[in-house]
């Protein structure tokens, strides 16, 4: 067995959600096609379901840097399904200056999107000529970016709570 230490790949996506502290939305879609370097990689249904279905806790970050931790599934403030569409999260920001910077670069529509970080295994991918199709995948963390996404059609909003009961949201996007 060899103890190569594998590469953490990450993907960026674009589109984020808010309610009051809460970003959700979609990290991945699955069929969209994103040009990686001299590549095209595109996300097959069910590619995250092993890994979300072992339980693993899966971080939530500010532009994939470890010390900006926004929330995590074991705590229950990062929620990660699989549906028809792709990847969707519910992330309750923190209080700290990382969560509200990023409610605030969010209000203003300065975020980037979403992206993910993954390793995959020999029978995670099919490659066809220049095309890799990702099967499955274990995921190790979500991100919210200020960059730009590498998959288009992703998610992330934010939705404040008015007085009232009065509800706006923000659709946040980039071309």
């Amino acid at each position: 067995m060899s103890l190569a230490r594998k590469m953490i790949e990450q993907r960026f996506a674009h589109e984020v959600r808010a309610s009051g502290r809460t970003l959700s939305g979609y990290v991945a879609r699955f069929g969209t096609e994103a040009r990686i370097g001299s590549f095209v990689e595109v996300i097959k249904p069910g590619a995250f379901r092993a890994s979300l279905d072992s339980g693993a806790d899966v971080l939530a970050l500010a532009d994939h840097d470890p010390s900006r931790v926004l929330g995590r599934t074991r705590s229950g403030t990062l929620h990660l399904a699989e549906d028809g569409e792709g990847l969707a999260f519910s992330l309750q920001l923190p209080d700290t200056q990382a969560g509200r910077d990023l409610v605030a670069l969010a209000e203003r529509g300065d975020l980037g999107g979403c992206s993910f970080g993954f390793t995959v295994g020999a029978d995670g991918e099919r490659w066809t000529g220049n095309k890799r199709e990702l099967r499955a995948v274990t995921l190790h963390e979500v991100s919210i970016v200020q960059s730009w996404p590498a998959y288009d059609g992703t998610s992330a909003n934010l939705r404040h709570r008015m007085p009232h009961a009065d509800h706006r949201r923000l659709w946040l996007e980039t071309v």
